[in-house]
């Protein structure tokens, strides 16, 4: 993928081979020379990164150097496995760790290295777990170009306030925790849009969830332990690579194409890895915004069946879709597929309301999993998206939306050219544009500037399986004519 800017501009990283010092001499090196202090006013997450920071700055560690396992570190220190995940990120995410595929964290070479930028006197890091939690922040940056939602105004807040209103006025009983699967006349109408995209299921294979990322969580646990390799989008929807290396899976990279996926390496990394799973998003992808065409979704089917993996499909942006295309649910009819959508994205995120679709002895596994963890979903909000769905007004809606997105795909497409940047694609739908420019080596840096001009950007790395420096970034159609942004953009073309 990086071919397409290195044809731009010189692009080039020096990553230091791994294996100078080994694992447990480092792990020992690493409890002597720092200690954490859990009283202390200064996070945990930071104190770790300033360690490891300290540590390779003084010489103390040189490039090459084996970081101990997220959980031996986690073990030795007594921190949660979450707390050091988050501090490698950012370790990588500065240049002074790099991330090797099934083999660890290294040292990396410092030439290579970034630097936070300091923000008012708060320091910011774009590793997964700040732009995680700082795009859901309402006192993040303003704009927000590099977020994966669409602004208020252009969703369906009209419909859901008649929703709530005819809620409000029903005199239907809202005790109790309400069905295991979720709101029966909503089962019902996904039953009936998945037929209308030819996917033949009942209403009992049907699971609502608190929006698509508790369905991706449901079916990561019931189908992988920790150790177990999983095929993924390279580059990949960011919040699922976040959860599935936090559920300890080795993931796979899956390179994606304009047209879908490079089917001569995919299938070469079947082979080496046999993953168990492929989590995957054909369709108006994040961040590409590629679409997998017919031909693409026929042999990763074939390669499932042939090498014996499930796939997990996310087909979350299918109502942001004009076109007619398959998915890979209907050409398998849920057979090795889970299909996964949501209303999210159209309706408000605030609803939190996806659904899952899957085989019915799969569905009900993952019905119990969903009580285990956490008993029913809100019957209340189920309740909410239903009446949105069924407004008379709710096909004009998608109709004015998709038209909406058509014209900013254009436009920002257009200014992105004009600024020097290289498209990976021009989907013409959809909230996302992945870009690259000739003159930015590192992504972060540039969203490093961009954050001072109040601007968050989505660099690269964020969405890479190894979290390693990238020169793209993703950028959200609908979030970038701000004044702010257009002005970023413009002095991109100046330089």
């Amino acid at each position: 993928m990086n071919a397409l800017c290195r044809g731009l501009g010189q692009y080039s990283q020096t990553l230091s081979r791994p294996g100078s010092l080994p694992g447990p001499l480092f792990a020992s090196y690493a409890s002597v020379m720092f200690v954490l202090d859990p009283k202390s006013t200064t996070p945990l997450v930071t104190q770790i990164v300033s360690g490891f920071r300290q540590m390779v700055d003084d010489g103390s560690l040189r490039a090459g150097a084996k970081a101990p396992s997220i959980r031996q570190f986690a073990h030795a220190h007594a921190v949660s496995v979450y707390t050091v995940v988050d501090a490698y990120d950012r370790l990588v995410a500065l240049g002074y760790f790099q991330s090797q595929a099934h083999s660890g964290f290294f040292v990396r070479s410092r030439g290579t290295s970034g630097t936070a930028v300091s923000l008012g006197g708060a320091q910011y890091s774009f590793d997964s777990m700040w732009y995680l939690s700082r795009i859901f922040e309402n006192r993040g940056l303003r704009n927000k170009p590099g977020c994966g939602w669409l602004p208020s105004e252009w969703l369906f807040a009209d419909g859901l306030k008649r929703s709530q209103r005819s809620l409000l006025a029903a005199e239907d009983e809202m005790g109790g925790y309400g069905e295991p699967k979720g709101y029966l006349p909503l089962r019902q109408l996904v039953r009936d849009n998945l037929a209308a995209r030819e996917i033949l299921l009942s209403a009992d294979q049907v699971l609502l969830t608190q929006g698509s990322s508790q369905a991706m969580d449901l079916a990561a646990r019931n189908l992988i332990r920790p150790g177990d390799s999983v095929l993924v989008d390279e580059p990949g929807y960011a919040n699922q690579l976040f959860s599935l290396r936090f559920l300890g899976a080795k993931l796979v990279g899956a390179p994606r194409s304009p047209s879908g996926y490079d089917l001569d390496v995919l299938e070469q990394r079947i082979i080496q890895h046999r993953p168990k799973v492929f989590f995957t998003q054909p369709r108006l992808q994040s961040p590409t915004g590629s679409t997998a065409s017919l031909a693409h979704l026929h042999r990763v089917l074939q390669l499932a069946e042939k090498y014996d993996f499930m796939v997990v499909e996310n087909d979350i942006y299918a109502d942001l879709d004009p076109g007619v295309h398959p998915s890979l649910a209907s050409l398998d009819q849920l057979k090795r597929v889970i299909y996964i959508g949501s209303f999210s994205k159209t309706i408000s995120p605030n609803i939190r309301v996806g659904f899952m679709a899957a085989s019915a002895s799969l569905l009900e596994e993952m019905t119990r999993l969903k009580m285990f963890s956490g008993l029913t979903s809100s019957e209340y909000t189920e309740r909410l998206a239903y009446g949105a769905l069924i407004d008379g007004r709710w096909r004009k809606h998608i109709k004015t939306l998709r038209d909406r997105l058509a014209r900013a795909q254009q436009q920002l497409a257009t200014q992105l050219l004009q600024a020097g940047f290289a498209l990976f694609t021009e989907p013409k739908a959809g909230m996302f544009l992945w870009a690259c420019h000739p003159s930015v080596q590192n992504a972060a840096e540039l969203a490093y500037k961009a954050a001072e001009r109040d601007i968050l950007l989505g660099p690269g790395h964020l969405f890479s399986v190894d979290l390693e420096p990238s020169p793209w970034l993703r950028f959200n159609v609908a979030w970038s004519q701000d004044e702010a942004t257009q002005a970023f953009l413009a002095d991109m073309k100046v330089a």
